[in-house]
């Protein structure tokens, strides 16, 4: 298995570190303005608070959406105070590589103050060096005294050197090396939990899978905040596959003891808008209303993003209009999010989608006009949007484009129950007569024994 993980991982070791470890300092609640932290882009046009949301994350995962908003945002305010910060995490730690990169995109747009310090840099690679070279010698004189907890300890150092230093290949090798030596669950629970932050940075989430479901294997029963780690950490990983459904169980399930205890991964306020949206996208009503909106321990999650939590009762309220609204808002900053970005797309559409298939399934006929006015958009679009939900069939209608009417297209109740009734006429009287044609075949004798073998 070892083998294995590696051979996958061969092609992310060209792929080092691309985001530097920064300290694990507090994680400060906002203010219950928008989002609480991701300060949504609001009727005003009001912009993200970067520094507040970057607050909310610790460690390598800081710096890499400091980094992802600076690129994708558009706005050169936002982009340099995103550098600022993230120029300044990065030299918490000991990543000279990531250092030299962030500041080609810098440049001299931050003005001297951050200027390249080439000086600190090749500091930081000498001591590497040093630091590499003796826990290199230290593991190698443990394998030589055979004490399985050194060896353990010696390759969990030198994964941790790695992965400090943004060597992330080298850091998962290291990591899975100590699988072989872990004597305890402890153990065991610890290597999974360093090899799916490693798995999550190198987006190869098949192993953040696996190891989740090694993690949840052990004999000792987990305790809440692992457990809650593990589902976070089981929740990217179907999110990234685009499994929305199995996504928004595993937040669901998330428990409030995960607190601030995962900021290396995600924030709270993250498992709110991932589990929300997915619910909202791929969940029906009733499972809405048992899992979501009366799930006790999920509803701590979305206290902190107010926005989601109002969306999630309008759409379960039929207040479409403002549902929609409130998303919207939210949009422009779920574009700027590091894994939700590429899904916000699919996951508008389906809720959408399944807005409009609920609004017309109380009525016999629907004026389209009214329901543009719902929907905060023109019959046109409505009537291709209605268009393409009738052909997919989840839709039973028809569109009066005239009159700019659609009409329900309800099952004749009666006429299926009497169907039905023939059906089961024409069944019952096959098998009474298969009956009746056995009992003959008995009654004379006519029938064929298997030849007995010799």
């Amino acid at each position: 298995m070892e083998g294995d993980d590696e051979a996958t991982f061969a092609a992310a070791t060209g792929y080092e570190a691309m985001y530097a470890n920064g300290d694990a300092g507090d994680d400060p609640r906002l203010p219950p303005t928008p989002r609480s932290g991701k300060a949504a882009v609001g009727s005003g046009g009001d912009l993200m608070d970067v520094e507040a949301y970057a607050a909310l994350y610790t460690g390598r995962t800081k710096v890499a959406r400091l980094l992802f908003i600076a690129e994708r945002c558009g706005n050169e305010g936002m982009q340099l105070e995103a550098f600022r910060l993230a120029h300044d995490e990065i030299k918490k730690g000991e990543d000279s590589h990531l250092y030299r990169e962030a500041m080609a995109k810098i440049g001299d747009r931050l003005g001297p103050r951050y200027a390249i310090d080439q000086v600190w840099a090749d500091a930081v690679d000498r001591r590497a060096e040093v630091r590499k070279e003796k826990l290199e010698n230290e593991l190698n004189i443990y394998k030589t005294n055979l004490i399985k907890e050194s060896i353990r300890m010696g390759y969990n150092d030198l994964a941790d050197f790695f992965y400090a230093h943004g060597q992330l290949g080298d850091a998962f090798k290291n990591y899975v090396r100590t699988r072989d030596y872990c004597t305890t669950s402890k153990h065991i629970i610890h290597m999974c939990l360093n090899v799916i932050l490693v798995s999550i940075e190198l987006s190869q989430f098949m192993h953040v899978s696996n190891y989740v479901s090694k993690a949840e294997q052990t004999p000792e029963q987990l305790d809440p905040v692992t457990h809650s780690k593990l589902r976070c950490a089981a929740g990217l990983a179907h999110l990234e596959t685009k499994k929305y459904k199995l996504a928004a169980r595993k937040f669901l399930e998330t428990g409030h003891e995960l607190g601030n205890n995962y900021t290396e991964v995600i924030a709270p306020q993250d498992v709110a808008i991932y589990g929300g949206l997915c619910a909202l996208a791929s969940f029906d009503r009733t499972e809405l209303k048992n899992k979501v909106i009366d799930n006790v321990t999920f509803r701590n999650f979305l206290e902190l993003v107010p926005e989601v939590r109002e969306l999630i009762n309008d759409f379960y309220a039929s207040r479409y209009a403002s549902c929609l609204e409130y998303l919207e808002n939210l949009k422009p900053n779920l574009l700027l999010d590091i894994h939700l970005h590429d899904h916000v797309e699919t996951l508008y559409t389906e809720i959408r989608h399944k807005a409009i298939i609920q609004y017309t399934i109380p009525f016999i006929s629907v004026d389209l006009h009214t329901m543009a006015g719902a929907f905060k958009t023109n019959v046109v679009g409505l009537e291709k949007e209605l268009e393409a939900l009738i052909t997919d069939n989840q839709i039973q209608a028809r569109i009066d484009s005239h009159n700019k009417i659609l009409y329900a297209r309800h099952a004749d109740q009666r006429n299926a129950t009497f169907q039905r009734v023939l059906q089961t006429g024409v069944e019952f009287e096959r098998d009474v007569r298969a009956m009746l044609v056995r009992a003959n075949l008995v009654k004379h004798e006519c029938i064929t024994r298997a030849a007995r073998k010799p």
